[in-house]
């Protein structure tokens, strides 16, 4: 299995464990990644709130580049996911007035004269592994089952929204990241804030709007008996780790919850060690809640 990877700004600066964590453990089951070379950002979140046109004009650059290596774009980050599912519907559709000039800025920029029209697959590395690598293989492959930890899945806004574009699971009532973690001997949490916004696009600008819907995705997943968060985003992942002093000053709460990326937990129960999945990166340690599930 190989694929194009894209990993995206955030991989490799603030969210370096998820891309740790990723490269890990895909070598670990024989999923091949090529990075693009010379990709570039794909705008999100502030691209696509200045221009149309460079909203696209960034993520079909990058498309280009993984068409030219006819191989299918393996996105880690749900955000980066979307810029590009976004390009390629818009790319593809009959008649759209931009798509002309997303063409000739992503010539003019060196993305060579053939017109771009969705031909690169753009797949989220959720679904290659449990879709196409399988989580009955994946199943297989498990030396520390992740027994006894109650994890509740968190999807945010953009692994499936808008559906359209997505066609990630179900908009509101998603189950990959619950099959996942039944598949790696943990517990899946059933919660109702799965799907919430935590706010990742207003960090800089609305805070108290953050911390507010950090707060109540945080103390929701509490409340139902979740011992940490699974996430495929680093956006997502950012809010929940980072804001948990603030709600917990703002809001009187004594939040300690874990944030994890779901190849993390991967790499965990392949029996990899914390190090090597970047665990000691993240802010509220998951260390305490490990040992106490016998889990290092």
């Amino acid at each position: 299995m190989r694929y194009a990877y894209y990993p995206g700004c955030s991989l490799h600066s603030t969210s370096r464990e998820y891309d740790m964590s990723t490269q890990a453990v895909c070598q670990a089951l024989g999923i091949e990644l090529e990075e693009i070379e010379d990709w570039i950002c794909c705008g999100a979140s502030s691209g696509h709130m200045t221009s149309e046109l460079m909203a696209l004009a960034l993520p079909v650059k990058n498309l280009v580049l993984a068409r030219e290596m006819s191989l299918d774009t393996a996105v880690a980050c749900a955000a980066c996911y979307s810029r590009l599912k976004v390009a390629n519907k818009v790319m593809s559709s009959n008649g759209n007035p931009r798509v002309p000039y997303v063409d000739e800025i992503v010539r003019t920029g060196g993305g060579g004269a053939r017109p771009y029209r969705g031909e690169a697959k753009v797949k989220h590395l959720l679904e290659i592994v449990t879709d196409e690598y399988g989580l009955d293989t994946l199943r297989a492959r498990v030396t520390r089952p992740l027994d006894g930890l109650r994890i509740a899945a968190y999807y945010g806004c953009l692994l499936v929204r808008p559906p359209e574009v997505t066609h990630f699971d179900d908009p509101e009532d998603p189950t990959t990241m619950e099959r996942l973690i039944a598949a790696l001997g943990a517990e899946p949490v059933d919660w109702p804030y799965k799907t919430e916004c935590c706010g990742g696009s207003l960090a800089l600008t609305r805070t108290n709007v953050v911390a507010k819907l950090c707060h109540d995705i945080l103390e929701m997943a509490a409340d139902e008996g979740a011992e940490c968060i699974m996430v495929a985003c680093p956006l997502c992942q950012s809010s929940l780790d980072l804001r948990q002093a603030q709600v917990n000053r703002r809001y009187g709460t004594d939040l300690h919850m874990p944030i994890l990326y779901f190849t993390q937990l991967i790499g965990l129960a392949l029996g990899m060690a914390n190090k090597e999945l970047g665990l000691n990166k993240l802010i509220v340690s998951p260390d305490s809640l490990f040992r106490a599930k016998a889990l290092v």
